[in-house]
């Protein structure tokens, strides 16, 4: 099963009032392992970027004046995420974005629903399993202890290899048990299962 996690930054929050990508990184997984493989372009939006998006991601429109615009990466872009299932937190935000970047093209581009079998959105997974709960990226880096000492800012290769470590672990099966010290009980509020028999019915066993 091939595998793409994939991240986007870009100039706002809505590619409804004109806001475009200005960052794309992409993550290969093969049968659950990374093949090191990876597809990572800085964008030129041609088109400010909000001040509020700077303090996020930090990149500036000086930084992508020489950046080839979204027609130039559409190509190899597509050529890196066909026939592969995407995993994406927040997924409905990044689809959003790479729908209008390609409608923008034409028609001939069709939508990423069209080029990817099926989308997983690790925050909806993230909801579903720790409800009421933290769940960004740096929540669950914290709580499945996947380090992110490195991500001072958002940055779309960088969160997309941190995404893949994380949804393996989510989705790996049996998860260590956390106890927090002195309380006995298991981190995000989880508590321990174990099995409860009557007295007495424990078999022994001896030497």
């Amino acid at each position: 099963m091939r595998q793409v996690v994939l991240d986007t930054e870009t100039t706002g929050l809505e590619p409804q009032q004109g806001h475009r990508i200005i960052e794309i990184g992409c993550v290969e997984m093969l049968d659950r392992r990374h093949t090191g493989n990876r597809f990572h372009h800085y964008i030129n939006p041609e088109r400010d970027i909000e001040e509020g998006a700077v303090e996020v991601h930090g990149i500036s429109n000086e930084y992508l004046a020489d950046k080839p615009v979204y027609a130039g990466v559409a190509g190899a872009l597509l050529a890196f995420l066909r026939d592969a299932e995407l995993i994406i937190h927040n997924a409905p935000f990044d689809v959003a974005f790479l729908n209008a970047e390609f409608e923008r093209l034409g028609p001939e581009w069709g939508r990423i629903e069209d080029h990817c079998p099926r989308v997983i959105d690790t925050l909806v997974m993230a909801r579903d399993m720790h409800p009421g709960q933290r769940n960004g990226l740096d929540a669950l880096c914290k709580r499945y202890e996947v380090d992110n000492s490195g991500r001072e800012l958002h940055g779309a290769l960088l969160d997309a290899e941190l995404l893949a470590d994380v949804y393996r672990v989510m989705t790996g099966g049996q998860t260590a048990l956390h106890l927090d010290a002195g309380i006995g009980e298991e981190r995000d509020g989880a508590r321990a299962r174990r099995p409860t028999r009557r007295p007495g019915s424990v078999p022994v066993v001896r030497a």
